[in-house]
């Protein structure tokens, strides 16, 4: 039996969410156990997919709840992630710590085309692996994903038009290679000590930065009242709105110059959904100066991850789990990424003696984003966990920029 109706379907992924995340911070040993190997953000992309197929419960085709939840909750997630931007004490986190977080986005700008080249040399049917698909608009929502986030990764299959099949086995290798390396973190994480001395490095600042952390976090946090609640949601829908205004303006003017643009392979400059997107990102960067950005210790990122497992299920929704597994060799361009990644973060560790912490930080605030960034963070120390989720949050601003830049690069290559 097909539901058709949005209401029913809404209800029935919402309550697939609310499960996932029960049965992830339940304390049973068993559950535990499963999560270990089995990250919840898989099982918020996959499980929805079961409503299409197997099961045949639901016809994407015949639903608009995806479409409302990339113009609306999309927008506003990402306002309310960079909305607590502290790009003051990012600063203050000493340069170490922004230098391996940038060589982290820079090496995962390049090594997309570099992972891309090399694989279409050794394997020349890789341009014809999916009929009628361009390889690199999927690799763009990976770029996405891992200088920024779910909401960066939605923005780029958008922009780049993405189909859900490709988009499908992309979700594979971004979800697996990420937490491979995830785990290689935590794993030295408890050797830090001895990686630090390898980098003839000094940890002695991570003291300091513990103590503006707890201080910056603590300045900030509150219980919300409904007034805080309502403005955390005036700001998300109301820069949605101004977003959408000016993408509206925006996009037709620069349709107007098509030709140029495509010269250029700059298309995406004619989107609506692109200027949506940037122009929002840009909102909640500029908010984040203003004292809106207290709102962040009422909650305001929490809403955004809201939004944005909303997305990712509709997104789940709408997969063929079987197509997804199609084209396995998509993997070694995943690996290939991540080493290109790794040899990049060592090499400038070494060279400007940088803590092991801040090399797993940088690197985990873009591949991991604020889900996991303070995971790696609080294995060194509870009481960094923070950091974590302040490096992750300017991963969500630079994340469709650079994400942009790097599939730019992919086209001019392929």
């Amino acid at each position: 039996m097909e539901i058709k109706n949005d209401a029913i379907v809404f209800g029935i992924l919402i309550a697939i969410l609310a499960i996932i995340f029960i049965t992830a911070s339940s304390s049973n040993k068993y559950l535990k156990k499963f999560y270990t190997y089995v990250p919840p953000l898989l099982l918020c992309y996959f499980v929805p997919g079961l409503l299409n197929w197997p099961l045949g419960i639901v016809s994407p085709e015949n639903s608009q709840l995806y479409f409302v939840a990339s113009r609306y909750l999309l927008p506003a997630s990402l306002v309310l992630f960079c909305l607590s931007i502290d790009l003051k004490g990012v600063f203050n986190l000493g340069p170490k710590a922004l230098i391996m977080f940038f060589a982290a986005t820079f090496s995962i700008v390049i090594g997309a085309p570099i992972a891309l080249g090399v694989t279409s040399l050794l394997f020349p049917e890789l341009k014809h692996a999916m009929p009628g698909e361009e390889i690199w608009r999927g690799l763009s929502t990976i770029a996405g994903s891992w200088i920024g986030g779910g909401a960066n990764q939605t923005a780029m299959k958008e922009i780049y038009h993405c189909s859900d099949s490709l988009f499908s086995s992309m979700i594979i290798v971004d979800v697996l290679v990420a937490n491979i390396w995830m785990g290689v973190l935590l794993f030295g994480a408890g050797r830090y000590h001895k990686i630090d001395k390898m980098l003839k490095a000094d940890n002695s600042s991570i003291d300091e930065l513990k103590t503006k952390v707890e201080n910056y976090r603590a300045s900030i946090a509150k219980i919300p009242n409904t007034t805080d609640l309502f403005v955390i949601l005036a700001i998300g829908f109301g820069a949605t709105a101004l977003a959408h205004f000016a993408a509206d303006f925006i996009a037709p003017r620069m349709k107007e110059h098509i030709n140029f643009l495509q010269r250029y392979n700059l298309n995406s400059f004619a989107s609506g959904f692109f200027w949506l997107i940037v122009i929002a990102t840009t909102i909640g960067v500029a908010l984040s100066f203003t004292k809106l950005k207290r709102y962040e210790g009422a909650g305001a990122s929490r809403f955004g991850s809201v939004f944005i497992y909303i997305l990712v299920a509709t997104i789940g929704m709408k997969m063929n789990l079987l197509e997804a597994f199609s084209n396995p060799q998509f993997f070694l361009i995943g690996i290939i990424w991540m080493l290109v990644h790794i040899t990049i973060l060592l090499i400038i560790a070494k060279l400007i003696k940088a803590p092991f912490f801040f090399v797993a930080v940088g690197s985990q605030a873009n591949i991991g984003g604020a889900a996991s960034a303070p995971i790696v963070a609080s294995a060194f120390s509870t009481a960094l966990a923070p950091v974590g989720v302040l490096l992750a949050v300017l991963g969500y601003a630079l994340g469709t920029y650079a994400a942009i830049v790097s599939t730019q690069l992919m086209q001019w290559i392929f």
